[in-house]
C-alpha cells in the first residue's frame, strides 16, 4: 500500500519577487467591477516601466482593476501565483497603442480589443511548496 501524496502548501513571497514573477508568463485575467459585479476577462500582459500593460478584448474602462496571474504544475507540485492592482488607465497615444499590438499576442484589433496601462498599488505572490512532513 502507498501513502497518499501530501498537497502542496502555498508560501508567501515578498512584494520584490512577486512584481517580476508575472515576467514569466504571459496570458493572465483581468478582474474589475462593473454594474455591482466581478468580471473576469482573459488577458494578455507585459511588464514596461514598473507598469503592466495589459491587452483584453472588452471595451470597458474600470478605473482601477486587478490582473491575476498564475503558472501551477499541479503534476510537479510546484507554480506559483501573483495579483496586481491599482489603478488603469487606457493606452490612448496612437504610437504606443501599436507598439503595444505588436508587442502583445492576443485579440483582434477592434472594438473589443482594449489596451490598459495598470499601475500596480498592492502586489501579492504565492508560491507552491512541498508540505511538511
Amino acid at each position: 500500500m502507498s501513502a497518499s501524496p501530501v498537497p502542496p502548501r502555498l508560501v508567501e513571497v515578498s512584494g520584490e519577487e512577486a512584481q517580476w514573477l508575472p515576467d514569466g508568463s504571459t496570458l493572465g485575467r483581468l478582474v474589475y467591477a462593473q454594474r455591482d459585479l466581478t468580471v473576469i476577462r482573459p488577458a494578455r500582459h507585459v511588464g514596461e516601466y514598473g507598469r503592466m500593460v495589459v491587452r483584453a478584448p472588452d471595451p470597458a474602462v474600470p478605473a482601477t482593476a486587478a490582473y491575476h496571474v498564475d503558472d501551477i504544475r499541479t503534476v510537479a507540485g510546484a507554480g506559483w501565483t501573483v495579483t496586481v492592482s491599482g489603478p488603469a488607465e487606457v493606452i490612448t497615444d496612437p504610437d504606443e497603442a501599436a507598439h503595444c499590438h505588436r508587442t502583445l499576442a492576443g485579440w483582434t484589433h477592434g472594438l473589443h480589443d482594449t489596451l490598459l496601462r495598470l499601475h500596480p498599488k498592492t502586489v501579492a505572490g504565492f508560491r507552491l511548496a512541498p508540505a511538511e512532513a
